[in-house]
C-alpha cells in the first residue's frame, strides 16, 4: 500500500477555516434565510404512552401569522421507513414522553411558538414502563449490536473457571442515561422547488441524509441536495437524520414555502438520542499473579419500542485482555422511552469504564500495581479472533504515561494522603477503540493558475477534517496546503462516509489520495482543467484480515473534601497510540476533548428519569451538569510514534473517540484510591462519598 509523504502531514497547520469562523462567516444550518421563508415549531407529546385523540388544528389557525399545522390526521403521508422515528405524524400513536406529535409553522418564529404552545392535544393516555433493571422479565438478546457485532462471544468455559480462580472479583456498575449535548442546535431549513428539495442541515453525514430522506417523500436521492459546510459538534448525535429533519421537509412541501426548524435545547433530551444507560456485570478470574483465567463481562441495556438500538457494550472486552476463558453478552429491553443512539465512542465508553474499575479492583486484591497488572495480561494477538493486531501499542502507552505522571512515587494505601483539606489519590485506565474505515469517493482537479480544487461531501464537526484533509491532499499533490482548496459538507459533492466512528480521516482521507494520485497519475504537474476522481469501495473490500485498534491510557489525581466530599480532577494525562498523527494541534484538540467528555462522564453527567411521568427531569445545562473550564485544571495529552502501513495511505488511526473511552475508569479508580470508597455507578456525587 503507497503512503502519502509527510511533508504537511504531520505539521501544526491551523485549521484552515479559522478566518471565517471568528470573523463569524461560515454559515451554519440556522443562518441560512432563503426568500419567502416561515418558521416552525413543533409540539411535544405531554404523554408517555398512549393515543392521540384530538387536536384542536383550527383554534390556532385563527392566530395572527400561523400558516399551518399539521398533525397525523392533516399530514402528508410518507413512504414506509425502516426506522420508525422518522414515521413523523403517520400514526395516532404515542410513543415516549416528549415525543413530537404536530408542528405549527407561521410566518414568524415568535408566532409559531406561541401557537405551538397554545395547540390543544387530546390523548387517550395508557401505562408505562421506563425503568431499566438487569432482572426485568422483557430482556431479549437482540440479533446484533451496533454497529454489526455478535451479540455475545464466548470460549472455554468461564463459569468453571471463575469458580476455581485463586482471586475472584465479581462486581456490578451502572451508566446513567447521558445525552449529547452539542453547541450548534440541531437545525434544518427546508426548501422545495417542484420536486427537489434542499436542506441547510447541521449534520454529520450529509450523504447518508440524503439517502434516508429522499424515500420517505418519494423521490430519488439525486433530487435531494443536503448543504451543512460548519458543524458546531455532534458527538454522534447528528450521525443520521432525526424526526425534525422529516418534519421540516414535510411542512415545507405542505405550506408551499421554506421552514426553519430549530431543536430547542430543552426538546433535545427527547428527539435527537443519548447514551443508553447500562447495568454491567463484570467477573474476573486470575491467579494469584494477577494473571487472568477467565473474564465474563454482561450488559443490560435499553432502547425505545418504536426502534432497536443496542449499544455493543462489552465489545472492547474481547480485545483487551488475555485470558483462556471469555464470555461478552448484550441484553435489551424495549421501554416506554425514546430512541437511544450514539455517543461519543458509543460502547467502548461504557463498556471501558466497567471493565477497567473491575481490573483496579483486581490489581487490589492481587496486591500488584495496577499498571503492571495490565501489562502481565497483555495479548499477543487478538484475544477472541486469534487475528495479528495491525498494531498494538497499550503497553508503550502504559509505561510512557506511567513515567511522565510520577506513578512509581504512589503509595497504593487508599485514604492516606491529605492535602489542603483534600483527600488526594491517582488512579490509572487503559483504554481502546476499534479503527474503521468505510468506502467514500472524491475528485481533484487541477487548475491554470496552478491551485487544486478537491470535492468530497465530508463533513467537519469541528474536529479539523478540512484541515488534514488539505494537508493530505498538498502532500499526495506536492503542492502547499494554500494551493489546495477543499470542498466538503454537500452531498452534491462526491458521496463519503459519514463523521462517525473516528472513521472519517482514515476513509475521506484514503479517497482524497487516490484521486489526487489519479490526478498527478505520473506527471510533474497536471494540465489546467485535468480532473480524476476514485471510488475506495473495492480497495477497501480487498483489505487483508488484521485486528486494528487504538490505544492509550489515562492516568487521573483527584481532590476530594473530606467535610463535603466534592471530588474535583487536579490532573489528567492521556498517552495514545494511534497509528500516524495528520495534525498534532488538532489531535490534541481531539484528545483532550474527548478527556474532558470522560471526567465529565466521572463526576456530573446523568439524565433522571421521571418514572410516574416518563420523562427526563433535568433538561437544561442549569440541572444538566458538564464540566467547565474551572473543572479542567491540568489536562494533558501525548502520544508514541506508531508506524502501521497496513491502516490506510496515511498510516493513520481515529483519535476523536478514544479520548473519552477509559478517562472516567481512571477518575473512579482515582477516588477510590483517594478515599476507600468504590463507586461502581456513575455519576460520582458527593453525596456516594459522604454517605
Amino acid at each position: 500500500m503507497t503512503t502519502v509523504g509527510m511533508r504537511y502531514a504531520g505539521s501544526a497547520l491551523d485549521r484552515v477555516e479559522g478566518l471565517e469562523k471568528v470573523t463569524g462567516r461560515a454559515r451554519y444550518a440556522f443562518e441560512n434565510f432563503p426568500a419567502d421563508l416561515t418558521y416552525a415549531v413543533p409540539v411535544q407529546a405531554a404523554i408517555a404512552r398512549g393515543e392521540i385523540r384530538a387536536v384542536d388544528v383550527a383554534a390556532v389557525l385563527e392566530r395572527p401569522g400561523v400558516i399551518a399545522a399539521i398533525w397525523y390526521g392533516n399530514a402528508p403521508r410518507l413512504a414506509p421507513s425502516d426506522n420508525a422515528d422518522l414515521a413523523v405524524f403517520q400514526s395516532p400513536q404515542v410513543a415516549y414522553r416528549g415525543q413530537y406529535v404536530a408542528v405549527v409553522v407561521a410566518e414568524t418564529f415568535e408566532d409559531a411558538k406561541e401557537a405551538a404552545r397554545l395547540l390543544q392535544v387530546e390523548y387517550t393516555a395508557e401505562d408505562h414502563d421506563v425503568r431499566l433493571r438487569a432482572d426485568h422479565p422483557n430482556m431479549y438478546r437482540p440479533a446484533w449490536v451496533n454497529p454489526n457485532y455478535p451479540t455475545d462471544t464466548e470460549q472455554g468455559d468461564p463459569d468453571t473457571a471463575l469458580s476455581v480462580a485463586p482471586v475472584l472479583v465479581d462486581a456490578m456498575y451502572s451508566t446513567p442515561a447521558e445525552h449529547n449535548n452539542p453547541m450548534e442546535p440541531h437545525a434544518t431549513v427546508a426548501v422545495w422547488d417542484g420536486d427537489a428539495l434542499t436542506l441547510y442541515d447541521s449534520t454529520q453525514g450529509a450523504s447518508g441524509v440524503r439517502e434516508t430522506v429522499a424515500p420517505l417523500f418519494g423521490v430519488p436521492p439525486a433530487n435531494v441536495r443536503v448543504v451543512s459546510p460548519h458543524v458546531g459538534g455532534g458527538f454522534g448525535s447528528k450521525g443520521g437524520p432525526w424526526p425534525y429533519v422529516v418534519i421540516a421537509a414535510l411542512a415545507a412541501r405542505h405550506v408551499g414555502r421554506p421552514v426553519k426548524l430549530a431543536v430547542t435545547r430543552q426538546q433535545m433530551f427527547a428527539v435527537t438520542g443519548y447514551r443508553t444507560p447500562t447495568i454491567q456485570r463484570v467477573r474476573l478470574g486470575a491467579n494469584v499473579d494477577g494473571r487472568l483465567t477467565a473474564i465474563v463481562h454482561d450488559a443490560f441495556e435499553q432502547s425505545s419500542t418504536i426502534t432497536e438500538f443496542a449499544e455493543q457494550t462489552t465489545t472492547p472486552t474481547r480485545v483487551m485482555y488475555a485470558a483462556p476463558h471469555r464470555r461478552t453478552t448484550h441484553r435489551l429491553v424495549r421501554l416506554v422511552v425514546p430512541t437511544p443512539s450514539w455517543l461519543r465512542a458509543p460502547g467502548e465508553c461504557p463498556g471501558m469504564f466497567a471493565l477497567e474499575a473491575a481490573m483496579d479492583e483486581l490489581a487490589i486484591a492481587c496486591q500488584i500495581d495496577p499498571v503492571e497488572l495490565r501489562i502481565r495480561n497483555e495479548p499477543d494477538v487478538d484475544p477472541e479472533s486469534g487475528l495479528a493486531f495491525s498494531s498494538r501499542n497499550l503497553v508503550a502507552c502504559l509505561r510512557e504515561g506511567a513515567r511522565r505522571f510520577g506513578w512509581a512515587d504512589r503509595d497504593p494505601t487508599p485514604g492516606v494522603r491529605r492535602q489542603d483539606g483534600l483527600l488526594i489519590g491517582t488512579g490509572v485506565a487503559a483504554s481502546t477503540y476499534p479503527v474503521y474505515r468505510r468506502p467514500s469517493q472524491a475528485t481533484a482537479q487541477a487548475h491554470p493558475d496552478g491551485r487544486f480544487t478537491v470535492r468530497i461531501a465530508a463533513a467537519d464537526i469541528g474536529t479539523g477534517a478540512r484541515t488534514v484533509l488539505t494537508q493530505i491532499a498538498a502532500d499526495t499533490l506536492r503542492s502547499s496546503p494554500d494551493r489546495v482548496r477543499v470542498e466538503i459538507g454537500d452531498s452534491a459533492l462526491p458521496t463519503a462516509s459519514l463523521a462517525g466512528g473516528s472513521m472519517g480521516t482514515a476513509s475521506w482521507g484514503t479517497a482524497v489520495v487516490r484521486a489526487c494520485e489519479a490526478l498527478m497519475n505520473g506527471l510533474d504537474l497536471p494540465e489546467a482543467g485535468r480532473e480524476a476522481s476514485a471510488d475506495t469501495t473495492e480497495e477497501i473490500g480487498a483489505q487483508r484480515r488484521l485486528s486494528r485498534h487504538a490505544f492509550g491510557a489515562q492516568f487521573a489525581e483527584v481532590g476530594v473534601d473530606v467535610d463535603t466530599g466534592e471530588a474535583r480532577v487536579l490532573r489528567l494525562l492521556g498517552v495514545f497510540a494511534a497509528g500516524r498523527i495528520i495534525n498534532p494541534k488538532t489531535a490534541r484538540s481531539q484528545f483532550i476533548g474527548g478527556m474532558t467528555m470522560g471526567m465529565s462522564m466521572a463526576l456530573f453527567e446523568e439524565s433522571i428519569m421521571d418514572r410516574e411521568f416518563g420523562d427526563y427531569l433535568n433538561r437544561d445545562f442549569a440541572q444538566y451538569h458538564v464540566a467547565a473550564c474551572a473543572d479542567v485544571r491540568d489536562i494533558e495529552a501525548i502520544w508514541v510514534e506508531e508506524d502501521d502501513p497496513d491502516l490506510n495511505p496515511m498510516g493513520s488511526k481515529g483519535i476523536g473517540e478514544i479520548g473519552i473511552v477509559g478517562t472516567a475508569a481512571a477518575v473512579a479508580n482515582a477516588v477510590h484510591h483517594a478515599t476507600g470508597v468504590r463507586i461502581r455507578d456513575l455519576p460520582i456525587r458527593l453525596d456516594k462519598l459522604v454517605r
